[in-house]
């Protein structure tokens, strides 16, 4: 029997494990199943598990490793992948009884490329409806639950993903942000999570897109920033698929973690001039900035308003769910949850006008956020404005204020707005509430400042270590 305690190790040293043949990628896959068997049924953090096809990979993994072949970047290294992102031959639902019999004809690039590197697929997380929210909740079956709490939500649209990450039922996760669905999760879960710069990661999904991209971006979920690093790597990289993925090189992110941040220009900003904060989330996390200058950096608070930036972000985010969905909100309307069915019927009601007046709303906020930047290496900010809400209950007001911009935003008014930018941002934990609660400070870095991300990141966690922290549900 392999030890229990390998499931709660970082995935960098679980390969190097297998590497040397102290441990079997077929013993790895069969603990995450032992544990994903024993305790996920009390976090729903999978849709779907690959079991029959992982098996047969990871005994390939490990008699490749037997035979000496040259090894890919994560071979024989079990990974959950993201419901949303299509997987060739597996049920792909994005979260939607719409789609629960789609069956993909291809990978999206991101999995053909972990795929390339040996990882195996345990299977494919839970998400809500389209990936449209910040919560866990479809209409497949229960919603997904925090492992730190049941009662309470892991957050989404990469819910599933942290979930399994939180509790340890897989040692390395895909997801996926286009308002903040990495770096929400991430926070309510505990766990690490970067959204890359726009463009770093191609987000063709196995067939063109239809709408243009403006905010998503395909990424990590792991315990450590090392971990993160690892797959953000394998993941990055120009796309012929995606004619807006990035043509430059791809920088090292794994280098990244040792650089030196002494000196770095650090803004805090508690609210982003708008927003509703928790007192317990800004106690936390104002006392987490702080650290950053133990660690040498310069930190000031800045005045720094964000003038409504849901005003240019909503009306695209509503016509892209209109543009995507709405042919079958007749024939499945039914079946849909509510708060899809309220993205697709905003969407319809965006004219041409309110839609270009909404772009350049975002062209402002990119040149005052370009303009800051000049000024400041990174903002650090809370990551959410709130700990882990109930199970399928949007905040109506925070700190006393009634939930603004709109109920299904209101809770992450700090990362929406960074995907508007398409700016590099992470989550890391920085603590907890008083009922137990993880809680998020998030890492925003300069357009194509991943480097610096990871290396604010990996600063921090070396100074404010996180990963001796267990959920309930492990």
């Amino acid at each position: 029997m392999v030890d229990e305690e390998l499931a709660f190790t970082p995935a960098t040293e679980l390969l190097e494990l297998v590497a040397t043949k102290q441990v079997s990628p077929v013993e790895l896959t069969e603990l995450y199943y032992s544990r994903i068997d024993r305790l996920d049924s009390q976090l729903n953090s999978y849709l779907l598990l690959t079991r029959e096809t992982a098996m047969e990979e990871a005994r390939a993994a490990e008699q490749a490793v037997m035979r000496g072949d040259e090894l890919g970047a994560l071979h024989g290294l079990p990974i959950a992948i993201k419901d949303t992102q299509a997987t060739k031959g597996v049920r792909t639902t994005v979260g939607s009884l719409v789609f629960k019999d789609r069956v993909p004809d291809d990978d999206a690039t991101v999995v053909a490329r972990i795929k390339q590197a040996g990882a195996i697929m345990l299977g494919k997380t839970n998400t809500p409806e389209f990936g449209l929210v910040g919560m866990c909740e479809n209409r497949l079956g229960d919603d997904g639950r925090n492992p730190w709490n049941t009662d309470r939500t892991p957050g989404g649209s990469s819910g599933g993903a942290a979930a399994a990450m939180a509790a340890c039922l897989c040692p390395l996760a895909t997801g996926g942000d286009g308002g903040g669905s990495i770096r929400i999760p991430a926070s309510f879960c505990g766990i690490y999570g970067i959204k890359p710069t726009q463009g770093r990661v191609s987000l063709y999904n196995g067939v063109p897109s239809t709408v243009p991209n403006q905010f998503a971006q395909q990424g990590p979920l792991s315990r450590t920033v090392k971990d993160s690093s690892l797959l953000l790597q394998v993941m990055a990289g120009h796309d012929p698929k995606d004619p807006t993925s990035m043509r430059e090189p791809v920088p090292d992110f794994l280098a990244a973690l040792s650089k030196d941040i002494k000196g770095l220009r650090v803004a805090w900003s508690p609210d982003y001039g708008f927003a509703a904060v928790d007192p317990e989330v800004l106690a936390v996390t104002s006392k987490a900035a702080q650290v950053f200058e133990e660690l040498g950096c310069h930190v000031e608070e800045p005045d720094l308003v964000m003038d409504s930036p849901y005003d240019g972000y909503g009306p695209v985010y509503e016509t892209n769910a209109y543009a995507l969905y709405a042919q079958y909100l007749e024939s499945h309307g039914d079946q849909m949850t509510q708060f899809a069915r309220d993205f697709i019927e905003a969407g319809s009601k965006v004219t041409g006008a309110d839609f270009a007046r909404a772009i350049g709303l975002m062209d402002k906020l990119k040149g005052q956020m370009t303009d800051f930047f000049e000024e400041y290496d990174l903002l650090l900010s809370p990551t959410l404005a709130l700990p882990a809400m109930p199970v399928g209950e949007f905040p109506e007001e925070i700190a006393g204020r009634p939930a603004y911009p709109h109920r299904y935003f209101s809770f992450h008014p700090f990362t929406y707005p960074i995907n508007a930018i398409g700016h590099a941002a992470a989550s890391v934990p920085a603590g907890f509430s008083a009922d137990g609660l993880p809680i998020g400070l998030q890492i925003v870095g300069k357009m194509g400042g991943e480097e610096t991300v990871i290396a604010a990141s990996a600063a921090f966690e070396r100074a404010r270590p996180w990963i001796q922290h267990r959920p309930p549900v492990s």
